[in-house]
């Protein structure tokens, strides 16, 4: 056997391929890389020694061409299928969107290193991240999906979890989302942003200041309105897309014991209310309080009932709610919103797939499309 050279570095470990008697690494090459067959674990130690496993834990892996990618793009439509059941059995709409949600809202646009950026990785299902005080109850969803990861081994967990979202918000009446797929995941816990990058919906009470001095840029700020700009700017987001994205609130509640916000049950949440966009009334746990009556429809009736000062006492209205019409910037647009569904529609599909795409990096770079 020959031996093996490289004159430019390891820039990609492909995939592991296994068979009954062996397991081939796969490698991309910089330009000017050259190699016989035999040699090649041989350099892969060597790299591995240089380089340290922990520098190649970032690497992102990445899937098959070719066949392979038809291959994903057939268990994404069919996972898809299978995500739009579960909404219907479990009626989990709310916690699918928050979970996609607090997966891609860890994103720091200023930093260029993935996945150091955080965002749409998956790394939310790895402690310490799914342990953050923000996410208190989304492991249950992580665990209740996977099966599905199981059944779709293609189908990377930040594909996996940004897809719930979207197709939670579509069965409970909203739009359908222009999603894309293939996102590499975050390969461990390593992949996890720092505790302290979500929005706060209420000021802390020892302080009396929303957000705080962690994460990867502080959030911390006196008034509601500068500390999502705190937030959504970071990860590249705008007034009109933080007021947007705060209408998915026409879906699900607030858990006392969780969040420390809202009742423990109202009238709304009591499992006797007809909650659905298809008229059932679907509560699956009971509790919790609700910003809307049906809260598992989507439409624009959170924007209808954060300003109204008749609206039952009920429903829920924090800080962070009241503030889209109280603020010059996020007004205009909650007023647009309350007033013109459609628009709401249309501006909210379209900050929707922007936040799912923070942070993410695809193979194909170019995305999966399934419609």
């Amino acid at each position: 056997p020959a031996s093996f050279t490289g004159s430019g570095p390891l820039v990609d470990v492909i995939c592991t391929m296994a068979t009954k008697t062996a397991i081939s690494l796969v490698l991309v090459l910089a330009t000017g890389a050259s190699c016989s067959a035999t040699g090649l674990f041989g350099h892969v130690r060597s790299e591995l020694g240089r380089r340290g496993a922990a520098a190649l834990a970032h690497i992102p892996v990445q899937r098959l061409r070719g066949g392979a990618s038809d291959k994903l793009k057939a268990e994404l439509i069919a996972c898809r299928k299978d995500i739009w059941s579960l909404c219907e059995e479990k009626n989990c709409n709310p916690v699918l969107v928050r979970l996609g949600w607090h997966d891609a809202g860890t994103h720091d646009a200023s930093i260029k290193e993935w996945p150091q950026c955080g965002g749409a990785i998956g790394s939310i299902r790895f402690k310490p991240e799914v342990e953050h005080g923000a996410n208190a109850g989304l492991g249950d969803i992580v665990k209740m999906l996977e099966p599905l990861k199981k059944k779709y081994p293609l189908v990377s967990y930040a594909d996996l979890f940004q897809m719930g979202g979207a197709v939670a918000i579509e069965h409970a009446g909203g739009p359908k989302i222009p999603m894309k797929y293939g996102r590499m995941d975050g390969p461990d816990a390593k992949a996890c942003s720092p505790e302290g990058n979500l929005p706060d919906a209420e000021p802390s009470p020892k302080t009396g200041m929303y957000g705080g001095k962690g994460g990867t840029k502080p959030t911390e700020a006196k008034e509601p309105g500068d500390h999502l700009r705190k937030v959504f700017n970071r990860m590249g987001l705008e007034d009109k897309e933080i007021v947007a994205l705060s209408g998915a609130h026409t879906l699900g509640r607030a858990w006392k014991d969780r969040s420390g916000l809202g009742a423990v049950i109202t009238k709304f949440t009591d499992g006797e209310a007809v909650v659905r966009a298809d008229g059932k009334k679907g509560c699956g746990k009971t509790g919790g309080s609700s910003w809307t009556k049906q809260w598992l429809k989507f439409d624009n009736s959170y924007f209808q009932t954060i300003p109204d000062d008749k609206a039952d006492p009920e429903l829920l209205k924090l800080s962070t709610d009241k503030v889209l019409f109280k603020d010059a910037g996020f007004k205009k647009f909650a007023e647009k919103y309350r007033d013109d569904e459609k628009a709401f529609f249309t501006d909210y599909a379209a900050a929707h797939k922007k936040l799912s795409e923070c942070g993410a990096q695809f193979d194909p770079t170019e995305g999966i499309t399934l419609d």
